[in-house]
């Protein structure tokens, strides 16, 4: 398959994914009510979704340079990880039933996709608005921090590393999205793992709304998990990769949290300043 198919493939079973995940999550009294107060939502929407989207911008066209950057003043650290952990990532491998690369390999190219977008859809079409200024931010502040860690630390997964003990089991299954993943990321984008720094990001926020959302919380469980563990048993990711991915999104959540409280806090004083001198 070519990259333009790969990505097409992927746009649609994205797609797919999201109509479903509203048809299940959603009541037609909530998409109903979000369609009724569209412009009022979006207006109070707009900054976050503006600075999100100047920000992956700036860094689409930031990466290339950022790269050049790593390759002069990049701390090489694979040999460290791989002297902490040695060959775990081999042992996950094998543990690992060959029937169910396939769809490890499924969660890790489209179950990605997926989780990025389709919270924001959900939220959007929900009463509360806090919860996706949040994600937002939380998703800015972790893409930022992975750009500061790739340029700082250089480091490569194990299917490269240690070639003889780890196989890169999705490229095997499906040699063409090796073309795609290259496009967003580079070999040395490994520490800490943002595949597993986002979803989790995505499912704290699916636990904080799963009062309202149950059933959100319950696909997110199923779809982030089976990402985080896609990153080692394909090879792509180092443990240690992973656990600081973790720490990364729980950072992330704290800090999005307080800011928008700080800003929305902010942006309320005028109004209460204005009704008090009426």
């Amino acid at each position: 398959m070519s990259f333009l198919s790969v990505s097409l493939l992927v746009g649609v079973v994205v797609l797919t994914g999201i109509i479903a995940t509203c048809t299940v999550c959603l009541t037609p009294k909530q998409i109903r009510n979000a369609r009724q107060n569209y412009d009022s939502r979006l207006s109070d929407l707009a900054p976050y979704l503006v600075l999100a989207g100047v920000f992956f911008v700036i860094r689409r066209f930031t990466q290339g340079p950022s790269q050049r950057l790593s390759e002069e003043i990049g701390v090489k650290i694979t040999g460290a990880i791989y002297q902490i952990e040695g060959l775990f990532v081999e042992v996950i491998q094998n543990a690992t039933p060959e029937f169910l690369i396939p769809v490890f390999s499924g969660f890790y190219m489209f179950g990605f996709a997926f989780l990025l977008v389709a919270p924001i859809v959900v939220y959007i079409l929900t009463p509360a608005m806090r919860p996706l200024k949040e994600l937002l931010v939380a998703y800015i502040l972790n893409y930022a921090a992975g750009a500061v860690f790739y340029t700082i630390f250089v480091a490569v997964g194990p299917r490269i590393y240690v070639t003889k003990h780890v196989d890169g089991l999705m490229y095997q299954f499906y040699p063409s999205t090796a073309d795609l993943t290259s496009v967003v990321s580079e070999n040395t984008d490994v520490f800490p793992s943002l595949h597993t720094s986002l979803s989790v990001i995505v499912l704290l926020f699916a636990w904080q709304t799963r009062d309202i959302q149950p059933r959100w919380f319950n696909i997110t469980a199923v779809v982030s998990t089976g990402i985080v563990l896609a990153t080692m048993i394909l090879g792509i990711h180092w443990v240690i990769d992973v656990i600081a991915g973790i720490a990364l999104a729980v950072a992330c959540v704290f800090l999005a949290r307080r800011i928008v409280r700080v800003t929305e806090g902010r942006l309320s004083e005028p109004q209460a300043n204005e009704t008090e001198a009426v």
